[in-house]
């Protein structure tokens, strides 16, 4: 599990400044509900930015994302704000345009990792078969109207490729086998071997 510096830095910038804004005693010019879109947007970047600190797998990003940014923030922020002695007063609307603004940059994030997840995972896995057009890397069936054939693909046993992008790792090492350097050689020699057997028990027959 690694940070990324970036997201990270901007985040707490963020956090500073909404601090400072939503904590002080002065209040920032309002008109009409312009206060709203400043916390929908507010909230917004801090999702954005959070769900993209830790490198591990998209189930558990989503789950500390909603837990922090959404949850503990969103809500937890506005309840501190009210028992601040700071003439701030409670507004439930307040929390609505968090969670709305954070709950839409979690949908987001999560969209674009798994578009990401995926190329990562067809640039590992995918073998080309000739003759074939379709994305056999996932999961399609190999004969034409999707029945009555054996699937060609990588998808574990058990799992769709849906669970196995959620809890894909970034970080994890490929449990690959190494290829030995003369193994299609071994493999060409052996055969002239056994050709070269045959031939000559044929000849003692004869």
């Amino acid at each position: 599990m690694r940070i990324r510096k970036a997201p990270a830095g901007a985040f707490v910038v963020i956090c500073l400044l909404a601090s400072a804004a939503g904590f002080g005693r002065s209040q920032l010019p309002q008109y009409k509900q312009s206060d709203k879109v400043l916390h929908f947007v507010t909230f917004f970047l801090l999702t954005l930015c959070f769900y993209w600190i830790v490198e591990t797998n998209r189930r558990r990003v989503i789950q500390m994302t909603l837990f922090v940014c959404t949850l503990a923030l969103g809500i937890g922020s506005e309840i501190i704000q009210s028992l601040l002695p700071n003439d701030r007063m409670f507004d439930p609307f307040d929390i609505l345009a968090n969670i709305v603004g954070s709950v839409a940059a979690v949908l987001l994030s999560s969209w674009y990792h798994k578009r990401m997840l995926e190329r990562k995972r067809r640039a590992k896995h995918y073998q080309a078969v000739p003759g074939e057009d379709l994305d056999v890397e996932l999961g399609e069936n190999v004969h034409n109207g999707g029945e009555g054939g054996q699937e060609s693909g990588v998808v574990r046993e058990g799992m769709t490729v849906e669970e196995e992008l959620d809890n894909w790792d970034e970080n994890a090492e490929d449990d690959w086998a190494p290829e030995e350097p003369n193994g299609g050689a071994d493999t060409a020699q052996a055969g002239k071997s056994d050709a070269a057997a045959e031939q000559s028990a044929k000849k003692r027959d004869d």
